[in-house]
């Protein structure tokens, strides 16, 4: 292996007989670029809502999950792809995301979760993965679209507007902290519904978080 590995080598550095410098610099230009291209379009395909639901695991179970909620159809009628909440549009970031979930495309090899009933008994497993996940970016993929110097509090309700411009403003929270739950089912957290040291929920639904305080005085009510 060592002596084919010298071979090989001597064979790159030698000089070329047949091709001047200009056909070899402008040959490996065009070649990077074909190879960037396809690389970013097999990146960007991966990307897509058909290839993230074309095995039947994602399709019958996160993915019907979302239809209908708030990221899927909504008054302004712009909905939210897999991709969008669960992949930073940042290169670095992306390339990152993209590394750590060839996992996923292990277990799907051997068949981790098949069944309706495999993915609930995996469903706190892969849930409190993708919130740790989104704790430790500071919920990178939600500021994808949702930009906090942007946020209008009088427009929000009571209980949003007094997270927003207290815990999430001071650093003390983040989006996933309240908002667990928006796009697909809770698992079973019964034992963890308490209240954390920002005065907030721990795990608990974002809907019960708008019907359940009193007005926050200077906000409107819901």
């Amino acid at each position: 292996m060592k002596r084919w590995l010298i071979t090989y080598w001597r064979i790159l550095m030698r000089p070329s007989m047949h091709f001047s410098l200009g056909f070899l610099t402008l040959g490996g230009f065009i070649a990077g670029i074909l190879f960037w291209g396809g690389f970013n379009t097999a990146v960007e395909a991966t990307n897509t809502q058909q290839f993230c639901i074309s095995c039947h695991e994602m399709e019958r179970n996160p993915y019907r999950e979302m239809q209908g909620r708030i990221h899927d159809v909504n008054r302004s009628g712009v909905g939210a792809q897999c991709a969008d909440c669960h992949v930073p549009h940042g290169w670095t970031h992306k390339m990152a995301r993209k590394m750590e979930a060839s996992k996923e495309v292990w277990g799907w090899i051997f068949g981790t979760i098949r069944t309706e009933e495999q993915f609930e008994d995996k469903r706190r497993e892969l849930a409190e993965r993708e919130w740790a996940r989104l704790e430790a970016n500071d919920s990178l993929e939600c500021r994808n679209c949702h930009d906090f110097e942007s946020m209008d509090f009088t427009q929000q309700s009571s209980r949003a507007a007094q997270a927003h411009s207290t815990t999430l403003a001071e650093g003390e929270a983040t989006c996933i902290t309240c908002h667990k739950g928006i796009a697909h089912e809770l698992p079973d957290m019964s034992e963890f519904y308490q209240h954390t040291a920002t005065g907030l929920p721990g795990i608990e639904s974002w809907v019960a978080h708008l019907k359940r305080d009193a007005p926050v005085p200077g906000y409107p009510e819901n």
